[in-house]
């Protein structure tokens, strides 16, 4: 073969999805109060968009019959949205799709002013007695401290970095660094019992075991039982092991399950307390109300600005004699681009009562009896019922919160796997863990149930499952093992 440039045709059929097929897919992914705020833009970007007051509501009822404006040129009629169409193929009719993360830009709420377990310790630091060269390494020690209230790094690691510092701003300012006063360990353990000293009790502790010490410590219990049992065989204690605490200390297994318990309150991250507190604020795009024995599902969308087309602009619109070249094709973009906003606007109030009445539908047993009762479902069958894609009902579902009488529930919350039963009848995974976490909670605590012994329960009431499963599930809700769970 001879290397070289060459040409060649190539005849191959590509359809571009269109910009605003883009939008329509963010308008339905969007939760409420995403969508309010871009509302509020679309706004104030296009003129042919208009609020609806209250007392517009009755013209703008009786003028719907009417024939918009049209401005739009043949080949923009040519490309009307046919929703049907778009709903049923789960946006993918133009023959291309876009990444979940590229539809939409998202900014992170940035709270003003925050302090953290940081600023607590510092303010604290700052009113005992250092010198500046304690204040430095006291500051060192708190920048190592993790989230949770843990010493990250050794003391030896932090004594290094800090002196590592201390050498090339030496070297930078033309001293002689083998006159340094450098950073001892003696100084590092001294400020490390000062740090553990600080508020809350356990900060700046090494391991578990040292934060449970501290903070029995603080408490005046270096003498305690508790304290003992922390310091002498926290392994056997972690792990339950009553009995060998109880004949390696002389005292009774009940004793040492009370000094057990005492432990247990103790706070395992101290640190967390001084956590940034984030208010996440749960608005529900839908609402599910009993009404004379029949569940209704509303939109709770009042506070959503209604749009509709601007009485003026179209009004201007229709004198074409006065626009050409430029002012006309922005005249027509922005006319189109409201009428399509506004049907897509509605388009997505029809889905969601769509997709959230057949999930009613589907698990009113749920609604009445509770979350036992909640049905295997998926977002296919939803998909098949209503007559619509698959990845449609996930954008719907996605985010997006319902108010009902068992309370502020995500979307997502009604879809799970299923179980077989005896009688052909399927049931909830979600359903399955409320079952086994009521039976954990009401066993006898001197002899709790294994997962064979769930197993077994369950099968007599015909859910067929596995002791695996059980384990799973058990694993899943933070339940201990029976063995861990059982009191003497």
């Amino acid at each position: 073969m001879k290397p070289g440039l060459n040409q060649s045709t190539q005849l191959r059929q590509e359809l571009k999805i269109n910009p605003r097929l883009y939008q329509a897919m963010d308008l339905l992914y969007m939760p409420l109060l995403d969508l309010q705020q871009h509302l509020k833009q679309e706004l104030l970007n296009n003129p042919f968009l208009d609020l609806v007051e209250a007392e517009d509501e009755e013209e703008e009822q009786e003028g719907e019959a009417e024939e918009p404006a049209q401005a739009e040129t043949e080949d923009e009629r040519a490309g009307e949205i046919d929703w049907e169409e778009i709903l049923l193929d789960g946006f993918d009719t133009a023959g291309g799709r876009r990444e979940e993360h590229e539809e939409r830009e998202y900014f992170e709420p940035v709270t003003v002013a925050t302090r953290d377990l940081s600023d607590h310790l510092r303010d604290q630091v700052s009113l005992l007695e250092l010198t500046p060269r304690q204040t430095l390494l006291a500051d060192e020690f708190i920048g190592n401290i993790n989230d949770d209230g843990y010493l990250a790094s050794g003391v030896e690691d932090i004594i290094r970095a800090l002196n590592e510092v201390v050498t090339k701003a030496a070297e930078e300012a033309g001293r002689d660094i083998d006159d340094l006063p450098l950073y001892t360990s003696d100084e590092g353990q001294r400020m490390l019992a000062t740090i553990q000293g600080l508020d809350p009790p356990g900060v700046g502790a090494q391991d578990l075991r040292e934060c449970l010490l501290l903070q029995l410590k603080e408490a005046g219990l270096e003498q305690s039982v508790p304290y003992r049992l922390v310091r002498d065989c926290f392994e056997e204690l972690i792990n339950h092991r009553w009995s060998e605490i109880s004949k390696r200390f002389g005292i009774s297994a009940g004793d040492v399950q009370k000094a057990a318990d005492e432990i247990a309150k103790l706070d395992p991250k101290p640190g967390l307390q001084y956590g940034s507190r984030d208010d996440n604020y749960i608005i529900p795009d839908l609402i599910v109300e009993k009404i004379d024995d029949r569940y209704h599902v509303f939109l709770n969308d009042a506070n959503l600005p209604r749009l509709k087309l601007s009485r003026v602009y179209q009004e201007i619109a229709r004198d074409k004699k006065k626009f050409d070249g430029e002012n006309k094709e922005f005249i027509s973009n922005k006319l189109n681009s409201a009428n399509w906003m506004i049907q897509a606007i509605e388009q997505r109030r029809q889905t969601m009562l769509k997709v959230m009445n057949y999930i009613v539908e589907r698990q009113r047993e749920f609604f009445e009896k509770g979350i036992q009762y909640l049905k295997p479902l998926t977002l296919r069958e939803v998909a098949e019922v209503i007559n619509m894609h698959e990845s449609t009902v996930s954008r719907v579902t996605n985010e997006k919160f319902v108010q009902t009488p068992r309370g502020v529930l995500p979307l997502k919350f009604f879809f799970s796997s299923g179980l077989a039963t005896s009688d052909g009848e399927d049931v909830s995974a979600r359903g399955i863990k409320a079952q086994l976490q009521k039976l954990v909670q009401e066993e006898d605590p001197k002899h709790p149930l294994t997962d064979q012994a769930i197993v077994n329960i369950l099968r007599e009431g015909g859910v067929q499952i596995a002791r695996r499963t059980v384990a799973k599930y058990r694993d899943q809700l933070g339940v201990l093992s029976a063995r861990m769970r059982k009191r003497v």
